[in-house]
């Protein structure tokens, strides 16, 4: 008989605009491979997080439109089920990030269409969803629930472990097999110091989606 192991939940909080969420996305997928963890995706909003803070316009407007995806995610989970998060945010990223889709409202809309074709959905869902204030409240609930683990200094993604949560790590590339899960040990094993709060040096390398 086989052994069941248990697995530890995960809560990681994204923004689908964020490249460095994505790589570490992608990695925490690789750590499921070889650790017994279950991520569980969580939506946060660039645009709520920098709604009071000195920003450029034109990253305002950038976020702006990038809470237009997360009203589709937020839409599809509310009325087909919490899985489509995950899904639709890997249908999201691989377009933005991977293909290097343009970020224009017109280009959105339709990697919307084509996100919620692929994971069996109507694309009809995202002309609604974008332009919709439906679920704007749950976005920021969800949003709030991220950042008050760790601050309003900080960004996406926010990782959560059991009593741990924690900012990052912010990777420029996706570690694969045992490199993944060696990054896992260790940033675990230094969030559990109560009084361990920044390890950091400045990043000279721009993310790659490999």
């Amino acid at each position: 008989m086989a052994l069941v192991t248990d697995t530890t939940p995960v809560d990681l909080w994204f923004d689908p605009f964020c490249p460095f969420a994505w790589v570490t996305s992608r990695w925490l997928l690789e750590v499921e491979k070889v650790r017994p963890i279950e991520p569980r995706w969580r939506i946060m909003s660039l645009q709520v997080l920098n709604e009071d803070k000195d920003v450029s316009d034109e990253y305002r407007a950038s976020s702006a439109r990038g809470a237009k995806l997360i009203r589709v995610i937020a839409t599809a989970a509310d009325r087909f089920g919490e899985e489509y998060i995950g899904r639709l945010y890997t249908e999201f990223g691989t377009r933005l990030h991977n293909e290097g889709r343009g970020r224009d409202i017109d280009t959105l809309r339709l990697i919307a269409e084509e996100s919620l074709e692929a994971v069996g959905l109507d694309k009809g869902l995202a002309a609604e969803a974008m332009e919709s204030t439906e679920y704007d409240d749950a976005i920021r609930k969800s949003h709030n629930e991220g950042i008050t683990l760790v601050g309003q200094e900080v960004g996406t993604p926010v990782i959560r472990v059991g009593s741990n949560a924690f900012f990052g790590p912010v990777v420029t590339t996706i570690p694969r097999g045992e490199d993944a899960g060696r990054l896992w040990d260790g940033v675990l094993l230094v969030t559990e110091f109560d009084d361990f709060f920044e390890l950091k040096r400045s990043r000279t390398r721009r993310p790659s989606f490999d």
